[in-house]
């Protein structure tokens, strides 16, 4: 069975590899999985990896993604078809910023809508405040005739912000989550939102590269990792944040994280389970075929459209 991608979160793991299985030793436990069989390995967080696995693992032609224990992209190593071509990079240039840009700010803005509109329903609930349903539909309407960038990502940071405050109010106070917070995060809600988007965004990284587009040239977001991060904002509703707060309101255990003195750290137990269900509304298929839209989008000058 295909292993589209392999996720190794927590602390304290030690990874090894022989010409044909990896190996994941934590503790007495040990798991094994046949390395011909891993497309994406993402390690997440304190790790010990033997540099002989990062050699067995490029040349089963999978690729390695890192990041730290606040979920925050450190680094890729890809073999060496996934080099990103000169050819398409020309193309990335030439291609309108504001264009893509607000077509990707209006398919994040409404796939958060509908979601909301639609947890409200399912659960009989009054999420919304006097007004603030009016509020995000107007800004969906305006944000196509801005022209200035700082003002098209002003309206987005609005929107998305008032997102995650008005689903806060559907989450157990004890739980401490009241909005996207700034790493490093100090309640599990926000942990677990993290851990989601970097597994989401690890995958699609992996289409980008495959694509040959330039992960670091966005549209609605600037610098590393930028048009990554354009790309995963309207899957983000439908692949990790139903997910997330499903689990939530069903009931997340205090043995399932631990808040120290600097971070909320998750269990391996919760990561596990997450990373689990991920594989269900995650895609890679699914992921490749929006990606080489948008690579044809700009190719050939043509409408791109975003399905969320």
């Amino acid at each position: 069975m295909h292993i589209p991608w392999l996720t190794i979160s927590g602390r304290g793991s030690h990874i090894k590899a022989t010409p044909k299985e990896l190996f994941i030793e934590r503790g007495n436990k040990i798991q094994k999985y046949p390395l011909n069989e891993i497309g994406h390995l993402i390690i997440i967080g304190m790790h010990t990896l033997q540099t002989s696995t990062v050699v067995q693992l490029l040349r089963s032609g999978s690729a390695i993604s890192f990041f730290d224990s606040d979920y925050t992209p450190l680094g890729h190593i890809y073999p060496n078809n996934y080099t990103a071509e000169e050819e398409m990079r020309s193309v990335q240039k030439k291609t309108p910023t504001h264009k893509y840009a607000i077509t990707l700010a209006k398919a994040s803005m409404k796939a958060r809508l509908l979601y909301l509109e639609k947890s409200a329903e399912q659960q009989n609930w009054d999420l919304f405040y006097e007004g603030e349903l009016d509020i995000l539909h107007k800004a969906l309407d305006e944000i196509e005739y801005l022209i200035k960038m700082d003002e098209v990502r002003r309206l987005y940071k609005l929107s998305s912000d008032m997102y995650y405050e008005i689903l806060a109010r559907s989450i157990p106070p004890c739980l401490g989550f009241k909005r996207r917070s700034e790493r490093p995060h100090r309640d599990p809600v926000n942990a677990m939102f993290s851990f989601g988007y970097a597994i989401l965004n690890g995958v699609c990284r992996i289409a980008v590269i495959g694509a040959h587009l330039d992960p670091d040239r966005g549209f609605l977001h600037e610098g590393a990792g930028s048009l990554v991060y354009d790309l995963i904002e309207p899957l983000k509703p439908r692949m990790v944040d139903q997910l997330i707060f499903g689990l939530v309101s069903s009931g997340i255990s205090p043995e399932d994280y631990e808040i120290g003195s600097a971070r909320c750290h998750l269990s391996e137990k919760i990561t596990n389970q997450i990373a689990t269900l991920l594989r269900r509304t995650i895609v890679q298929g699914e992921l490749d075929a929006y990606i080489l839209g948008l690579k044809s989008s700009m190719i050939n000058n043509q409408d791109f459209t975003v399905i969320f």
